[in-house]
């Protein structure tokens, strides 16, 4: 008999007011305000503890989103993922609480020396005992652009072109700078480090040179898991190159799966991790359940919801009437302009705004406990997703109910993990060691 595939969770914040659900910070019970207390990020990271999470992935924008109507004035107005704190400063101090837990970090590499951000990294990387990903970006906003004293970002696939050369870089400062033997820690000798076991990386390419050994001794994965949540097709190829675990937007479910099988064909059975974003509203009945989702409706903002929709999509929506049908073609997110047309037959500014039933384009799974497990069984099943990135609606409530209710019922199902395994990250997501091994790329560089 086959082993019941256990589903995987993951909490997908940000470090902000309004993440993916706009507008429901205004709820008398959300906490999201709390967001500029450590207190509030170490008692989500214990919560997640508590339920078994695989992790907390950590969403980050570099600009404002001003698409909408040409102006910020909405987002600011409607605190649409502004202001927005740097979230690699929040691990720390959520690792420090919880022995388990992994962070999957949001960084753009557009904007970033590769020296700077493998600095970074190895760094929580060592200060999590290798509990830390990395979800690779390369950006989609021309605000970013213009915080960074461009006049608009590069194109979509040479994003992707640019980034392939930059984690070459980082996997050779990762994984080839420092041999395994190279730190002695030799008091007696007063030898810290072989010096003749530390390279120095010199890279001359197109976008980046470098000469220079990295700073940072070998963290225990070296390497952080990493994520890449691109549904493009050359998004698609770059996460089937790079990628460990791959964040999936909701839709139809043969288009998810399609999606899902086309990634593991181009990986060439190299593991992959498929996460699918989902919103859950879970309650004791579905009584329950309906009644909670009418109440947290009555909070919804639809003008913030297309402020951040005209953004990701890259999509002046305020410019379209409700019928008219929008592009098909966008610089920003383009599987998200993919993932709008496989929803509806007709790809308006109406059917958008039909879908934002919570404020977001992505329709809550609503039902009773046993609903809702047997409902993410059933993607597990049909689209061969491994697991779930859940985004917040009322904040903690909506987490309290997954970690009381949820978790209890796939755990009776055989669909959940008891107890965490050992070790990293990596070793908890794929049970094999903490490094990343051939075929992928960065294997080809370890030593």
């Amino acid at each position: 008999m086959t082993a019941q595939r256990e589903i995987r969770l993951n909490a997908f914040d940000m470090a902000c007011v309004g993440h993916i659900q706009q507008g429901l910070w205004t709820h008398p019970r959300d906490r999201a305000l709390d967001y500029l207390s450590l207190d509030h990020w170490m008692d989500l990271a214990r919560l997640l503890e508590r339920g078994l999470f695989d992790g907390l992935f950590l969403a980050d924008v570099l600009g404002v989103y001003d698409v909408h109507g040409g102006s910020q004035d909405a987002a600011v107005r409607h605190g649409v993922q502004i202001p927005l704190l740097d979230p690699m400063l929040l691990v720390p101090a959520m690792a420090a609480v919880t022995r388990h837990l992994g962070f999957g970090v949001t960084v753009n590499l557009a904007w970033e020396p590769p020296a700077l951000l493998a600095r970074r990294f190895s760094t929580l990387d060592h200060l999590t005992r290798g509990r830390i990903g990395w979800n690779i970006v390369t950006g989609y906003l021309d605000s970013a652009a213009r915080a960074m004293g461009l006049d608009r970002q590069m194109a979509h696939d040479d994003r992707y072109g640019m980034a392939d050369e930059f984690m070459g870089v980082v996997y050779r400062l990762w994984e080839e700078s420092w041999a395994a033997d190279a730190v002695k820690r030799d008091k007696a000798s007063g030898v810290y480090a072989d010096a003749a076991r530390v390279s120095r990386i010199r890279h001359d390419g197109r976008q980046y040179r470098l000469d220079a050994p990295h700073l940072v001794e070998p963290s225990p994965q070296r390497t952080p898991v990493l994520y890449q949540a691109g549904a493009s097709d050359r998004g698609r190829q770059f996460a089937a190159t790079h990628a460990e675990c791959v964040f999936i937007n909701g839709g139809p479910k043969p288009h998810v799966a399609a999606l899902v099988a086309d990634l593991r064909k181009r990986a060439a059975g190299r593991p992959i991790r498929a996460f699918m974003g989902a919103t859950l509203i879970v309650g004791r009945t579905t009584a329950e359940a309906r009644d909670r989702l009418e109440e947290y409706r009555r909070h919804v903002s639809v003008e913030a919801a297309l402020v951040h929709a005209s953004a990701s999509l890259g999509i002046d929506l305020a410019a379209f009437g409700m019928d008219d049908e929008l592009p098909t073609t966008s610089e920003a997110i383009r599987s998200n302009v993919e993932a709008l047309r496989a929803a509806a037959p007709r790809a308006t500014k109406r059917a958008l705004v039909d879908r934002m039933i919570l404020g977001s384009r992505q329709p809550p799974i609503v039902g009773s406990v046993e609903d809702v497990a047997e409902a993410l069984i059933g993607w597990v099943e049909d689209a061969d997703i491994d697991g779930f990135n859940l985004s917040r609606t009322v904040i903690p409530e909506c987490l309290e109910d997954v970690v009381t209710l949820l978790v209890p019922a796939l755990q009776e199902r055989g669909r959940y993990k008891r107890g965490y395994a050992p070790g990293t990250y990596r070793e908890k997501l794929f049970g094999t060691g903490p490094r990343l091994v051939a075929p992928h790329p960065a294997a080809a560089v370890a030593r």
